[in-house]
C-alpha cells in the first residue's frame, strides 16, 4: 500500500474496533475527512486511526462530539499529525480535563452535602444555604460549581 492509496474503512473499523457506520458518523460529524479514490472508494489517512481512538476515548471520560471536534479542529487535514500537532492538542485538553476531575473530586467529596442546588431538603441545607442564597449567584449546583458556601456572619 503506497503512503498516497490511504486505508480503506474496514481496515480503520478493524484497527479500531468501530463499526463501519461509527465511522461514518464521525465523518458526517467532520471529525475525519476522507477522500474517495478513482473507483470511488472512501480512504482515509493511516493517522485517522489515532484521531478515531482519541475520540472514543474522549467520549468514554464525557467529552461531547461537539467538544472533541473543538479540540481536533487545529490538525491539519491534509496530512499526518506531527508529534508537535499532537502536543499542541494535549495541552488544550488536559486543561480541560484537569478541570473535570476538579469538578468530579468536589461532587465526590461534598455529594453528602449541600451543592447549593436550591433544594433546602438536607438539614444541612438550612446552615450552609438559608433561603437558597446560592441562587443569587445564578443557575445550578452553585457550590460545585465553585461558589462558596456563605454563613450567617458573612457579610
Amino acid at each position: 500500500m503506497t503512503a498516497f492509496s490511504g486505508v480503506s474503512i474496514g481496515y480503520l473499523a478493524d484497527r479500531t474496533g468501530l463499526a463501519v457506520s461509527a465511522i461514518r458518523y464521525y465523518e458526517a460529524q467532520g471529525l475525519i475527512t476522507p477522500w474517495r479514490n478513482s473507483g470511488g472508494q472512501r480512504r482515509f489517512h493511516r493517522a485517522d486511526i489515532r484521531r478515531l481512538s482519541f475520540i472514543m476515548i474522549a467520549q468514554q471520560i464525557g467529552f461531547s462530539l461537539p467538544e472533541i471536534r473543538g479540540f481536533l479542529k487545529d490538525l491539519p487535514g491534509g496530512r499526518t499529525p506531527t508529534p508537535e500537532d499532537w502536543t499542541q492538542i494535549s495541552q488544550d485538553f488536559r486543561s480541560h480535563l484537569d478541570q473535570r476531575i476538579e469538578t468530579l473530586q468536589k461532587l465526590r467529596d461534598n455529594l453528602d452535602g449541600c451543592i447549593g442546588c436550591g433544594c433546602l431538603s438536607l438539614p444541612k441545607c438550612a446552615l450552609y444555604n438559608p433561603k437558597d442564597r446560592a441562587a443569587q449567584n445564578g443557575q445550578g449546583p452553585r457550590y460545585l460549581m465553585g461558589d462558596r458556601a456563605e454563613t450567617e456572619n458573612d457579610p
